[in-house]
């Protein structure tokens, strides 16, 4: 992939990638009370239903951390965050009904404020989903409808340049990537043909994981989108159907296979990526992208194993087409596509009230 790098920091791209790797890796730090009242029960299947309400916030403090230029295709669509607080964001460079002659970017915005793209796609193309590695090597999807030899998933290298480690078929819509807990397998959401592949991530052959109609899009919807975010999580692989609405768990089993899909709750339509506050518990934190097809409102939302879930943020709060969460300590950042007018794309920075958010999974 052509890299065209952009530097407001003064390394250059080397320097900049070898930081980057010094630093990266999802935190999993939380507060003392957090692991305190984490005793959610296991993950089980049920009907999606608000919860109860509590009288203090889960997340406080939300403010704009990132601006970018909807106009210039600078459209956020997921994000991962490295220790130092470092983001990696993905720009979509192009929306359904946007003009498509921008090109998409990864791009990495330090914790104060300075910006690198580390890769820059062609016109037409998405970057989607991305994942940071526990050695800092950053994985990116690449949606090249139609494109045989650009479709796929790219790495990363040390020399700044990108590197293609799995080909995709060309009707295939690359999304969420997440990857195993041994560094050594990726998984990737096909967001058009309903599939989930594992991939080496030293490269090879996409291998379709798991397939079925509880990952399939709906041909009915404006913007069809079936499996979209993905994350591995507690031995399962956790996915979020858009069109469906639905959030699914897939054990993953001792031989690297997938157990029965479990859908865990329903009814969200345009649920979008998520993400998970604390490494014992499965209360989770997403985005509902609603705005994004006037299909439902945006929301960011905790959901529990019971399946039920509350809104914690809205968009009274400021969210424009939330797309994906990330969490690193008790920061909550969420990628803001501003779809609708004035296309206020941004990633929001928020605290979470660990206490207020883990208390209803306690009973």
């Amino acid at each position: 992939m052509q890299q065209q790098r952009q530097h407001t920091a003064r390394r250059s791209a080397p320097s900049g990638r070898r930081f980057l790797k010094r630093n990266a890796g999802i935190a999993l730090a939380v507060t003392a009370t957090a692991a305190v009242l984490v005793s959610a029960p296991s993950a089980s299947a049920g009907t999606g239903h608000s919860g109860p309400s509590y009288s203090k916030s889960v997340v406080t403090d939300v403010r704009t951390a990132a601006s970018f230029d909807f106009d210039a295709g600078e459209i956020p669509e997921n994000l991962s965050v490295t220790r130092n607080g470092t983001m990696i964001v993905s720009m979509l460079g192009s929306c359904v009904g946007c003009e498509r002659t921008k090109k998409p970017l990864l791009m990495q915005v330090s914790a104060s404020g300075e910006r690198t793209v580390l890769a820059t796609g062609q016109a037409g193309e998405a970057i989607s989903g991305n994942t940071v590695g526990d050695d800092g090597t950053v994985y990116y999807s690449v949606w090249a409808r139609g494109d045989t030899e650009r479709n796929g998933v790219y790495k990363l290298l040390e020399d700044g340049t990108s590197q293609r480690i799995a080909a995709l078929p060309g009707d295939a819509g690359p999304n969420g990537l997440a990857l195993d807990p041994t560094g050594r397998t990726l998984y990737l959401a096909d967001s058009l043909q309903g599939i989930i592949y594992s991939i080496p991530v030293s490269g090879g052959t996409a291998t379709p994981w798991l397939t079925g109609a509880a990952l399939e899009r709906v041909p009915t919807e404006a913007v069809q989108l079936g499996a979209n975010g993905l994350k591995y999580h507690n031995g399962a692989l956790w996915i979020s159907n858009f069109n469906q609405g639905t959030l699914l768990r897939v054990r993953v089993t001792a031989t690297g296979a997938p157990g029965p899909i479990q859908r865990v709750t329903d009814g969200l339509p345009n649920l979008d990526d998520f993400s998970f506050p604390t490494p014992w518990s499965d209360v989770l934190i997403a985005a509902q992208n609603g705005s994004s097809s006037q299909n439902g409102p945006d929301r960011i939302l905790a959901i529990y194993p019971d399946g039920t879930y509350k809104p914690v943020l809205t968009s009274a709060d400021g969210l424009a087409s939330p797309t994906a969460t990330a969490v690193r300590g008790n920061q909550l950042y969420i990628t803001d596509g501003g779809l609708p007018e004035p296309h206020d794309a941004k990633v929001q920075t928020g605290r979470i009230n660990f206490a207020a958010l883990l208390t209803h999974a306690a009973h």
